[in-house]
């Protein structure tokens, strides 16, 4: 059984409506499902405004869909609210991509991160809470001495450190990742990403890891999920999705990485010019940008085929 399941995920909003004006529709999720298994990291990956960061609040009910549901151990949760809902966020936790955004500058760490125990466990005394909230900084590369500071005397590191403690004090199964090592220097992200693995051997986490660096996600993730336009295009082992990528989206980012020889700029010019372009309003949305692109794609509905390694693309890479 999964521990987090999605299913035909839908979220729009409406932009433009100042004033009074009706304003348009953006849809920034269309009918995306994806599973998450016990001990797992899945990646779901993609250039701004794919729609990913959207995904992730809806999976942990920050956002209401508009359609579809969202299951977690087993149970449906999608119409949850209040205490219900309020309970079942227990098993999942979130870490955000700003760590100097995400923690109350006028709160001191030991409350910071002991936050989520007086909601989650109110049978807890101060001391008991103040002993597990420094039992888990500890595991995140925090000692005691931090519990009385406040976040401005910490580096962005050490911040997004004290966020993990915050997400894993109240013992979760899920953590969603969004972005969580984008704001901070190279040399801190490896440390980051070590501690999160780590954590996760120690915890038996399940990870949900939100990235547009597929350097990182390589390292990461068990599976990846790669979204474009709202809609999740390729999906898979992610070892099998990087080698022998499917989708030509997937190709073309696998490919947006540092020119190392003068030799490789030509093969790659056709692509960027393609991605300068926008997104095809009806078919497949890519195949305005897409060199392999047919006029059968206008009429293509986007849906995912094959088993463990699916694409949505009719005229996939290498045939």
């Amino acid at each position: 059984m999964a521990l987090l399941e999605a299913s035909g995920l839908v979220k729009t909003f409406r932009r433009g409506s100042l004033w009074g004006g009706t304003g348009t529709e953006l849809k920034a999720v269309d009918d995306v499902s994806f599973m998450l298994d016990a001990g797992e990291t899945l990646a779901i990956v993609g250039e701004s405004g794919s729609g990913k960061s959207t995904t992730a609040r809806l999976a942990m009910r920050l956002l209401d869909a508009d359609a579809g549901t969202i299951h977690m151990l087993g149970e449906d949760i999608t119409h949850l609210s209040g205490a219900a809902l309020r309970q079942r966020r227990r098993h999942i936790q979130m870490v955000f991509q700003d760590p100097f955004a995400s923690l109350n500058p006028r709160m001191k760490i030991a409350e910071t991160v002991g936050e989520g125990l007086r909601v989650h466990a109110p049978e807890l005394g101060r001391v008991e809470r103040r002993r597990k909230v420094a039992e888990i900084l500890d595991q995140c590369g925090m000692g005691n001495d931090v519990l009385d500071r406040y976040p401005h005397q910490f580096s962005g590191g050490q911040r997004q450190r004290i966020g993990i403690a915050r997400a894993l004090v109240v013992s979760p199964k899920i953590i969603v990742l969004d972005e969580p090592v984008s704001a901070l220097d190279v040399s801190v992200q490896a440390q980051v990403l070590n501690l999160l693995n780590e954590l996760q051997q120690r915890h038996g986490l399940s990870y949900l890891f939100i990235s547009h660096d597929l350097s990182v996600v390589r390292h990461v993730a068990d599976r990846v999920a790669v979204m474009f336009a709202g809609r999740i295009v390729e999906e898979g082992k992610t070892a099998e999705v990087f080698s022998a990528p499917r989708h030509p989206y997937t190709k073309a980012l696998l490919d947006a990485r540092p020119i190392s020889h003068p030799s490789e700029r030509a093969a790659r010019q056709d692509i960027a010019a393609r991605d300068s372009e926008g997104v095809a309003d009806s078919g497949c949305a890519y195949r305005l940008r897409c060199p392999f692109a047919e006029e059968d794609c206008k009429h293509f509905a986007g849906a995912l085929t094959g088993e463990h390694h699916r694409h949505a693309c009719l005229h996939p890479v290498g045939g």
